[in-house]
């Protein structure tokens, strides 16, 4: 009998523009909290970090949220493509991973908004010290939590400002030769907390309905699209359901979707909630799977889903039943950089391996060590 060739459907290439990824698994944007001499410069640990994930077998890798602006980040550690001096460190992450492996890499780019001033996540049982804050801005000045300082409202100069930094970043990761970039309008962030009601409470033509809500995140992405390379595709990751009274529903998901759409962005990434203080509600299994899901058979726009995905089986089940186009896999890259390779064990299928670790064909878990 001959073997079963038949490729996974986790592991077919996926296209956006001229940008062509092996598999369907991205490996999510997560914080790290370890940029250099806290002045958002990027160093060995995420060369180590970013590229281990690589040559662990991820089609996509993606930075954490990378700042625009000292102002916009969310604590002292961040890492940040505000000023030139961090294209070259960004550029070794790069090459790193261009050079190693066959992955694609892609920067997130965000400001912090609201949710500023914070300690590194591993020292938040205390605040951080108040001569330590910088000015926080927002769409209104509504404090994120009842015990965080209130952003200042942000006025038109605001605007202009941070859209010019937005341009600038995308020019400078153009530079250090990323294939991708992400607009993080997510998770309460400032461009999140644009389009989420619970956070704008504007009576200008940025507040009111979703049309004007969206306003700001799509000068951003339009001035951004204008001077990113047309070869070079473009995400947006947005919280598609505030999982509060009052917030966006899957129903506001699906217009800020279409609206997306509209103006051409390539693909948009689908997670959920943080949005205020409040957690999100206690949700097991693929909680956020089903919201990609009902954007994509919606709207027609690619989608990438976020959020618990464990094993091989449920992110190749998510690609073969259409419900998103991409897997975005974050604490299971934490707990095993090489998900993407004992992904492909899983599902009986071979992923070549960086010629350096081919041995580990060989390796069986479960006692049975190597055949020699």
């Amino acid at each position: 009998m001959s073997k079963d060739t038949t490729i996974p459907p986790l592991f077919t290439p996926f296209s956006l523009r001229e940008i062509t990824f092996k598999n369907r698994i991205m490996m999510s944007p997560m914080c790290m909290y370890s940029a250099k001499d806290l002045d958002g410069t990027p160093n060995e640990f995420h060369i180590a970090h970013l590229g281990a994930r690589a040559l662990g077998g991820a089609g996509l890798i993606c930075t954490e949220m990378t700042q625009i602006s000292p102002n916009g980040r969310i604590s002292l550690g961040d890492a940040g493509i505000w000023d030139d001096k961090h294209i070259e460190p960004w550029k070794r992450v790069v090459d790193f991973v261009h050079q190693n492996s066959e992955a694609k890499i892609a920067l997130q780019l965000g400001h912090a908004g609201r949710k500023g001033c914070n300690p590194l996540s591993w020292e938040r049982t205390n605040p951080l010290p108040n001569h330590l804050h910088w000015e926080m801005l927002a769409p209104s000045a509504i404090p994120f939590g009842p015990d965080t300082n209130a952003p200042r409202e942000m006025n038109e100069a605001d605007m202009a400002s941070i859209k010019d930094a937005f341009v600038s970043a995308a020019k400078r990761a153009d530079k250090a030769g990323f294939d991708m970039i992400e607009l993080h309008c997510g998770h309460g962030y400032l461009l999140s907390s644009f389009i989420s009601p619970l956070s704008n409470h504007r009576d200008d033509i940025y507040g009111g309905s979703i049309e004007n809500r969206m306003k700001f995140p799509l000068e951003i992405y339009q001035a951004v699209r204008t001077i990113w390379p047309e070869k070079k595709p473009i995400s947006a990751r947005i919280s598609a359901v505030d999982w509060v009274k009052g917030g966006n529903e899957i129903k506001d998901a699906i217009t800020i979707a279409a609206m997306f759409n509209d103006v051409g962005l390539d693909i948009l990434d689908v997670s959920s909630g943080n949005v205020t203080h409040e957690k999100r509600p206690p949700l097991t299994g693929l909680f956020q799977t089903p919201l990609s899901e009902t954007i994509r058979n919606n709207i027609d726009i690619p989608t990438i889903t976020v959020g618990n995905i464990t094993t091989g089986k449920q992110a190749n089940e998510i690609i073969s039943e259409s419900c998103a186009d991409i897997c975005a896999i974050g604490k299971g890259h934490l707990y095993d950089p090489f998900w993407s390779h004992h992904a492909a064990r899983e599902l009986g299928y071979t992923e070549p391996w960086p010629k350096q670790y081919l041995a580990a064909n060989n390796f069986r878990e479960n006692n049975d060590r190597m055949t020699q």
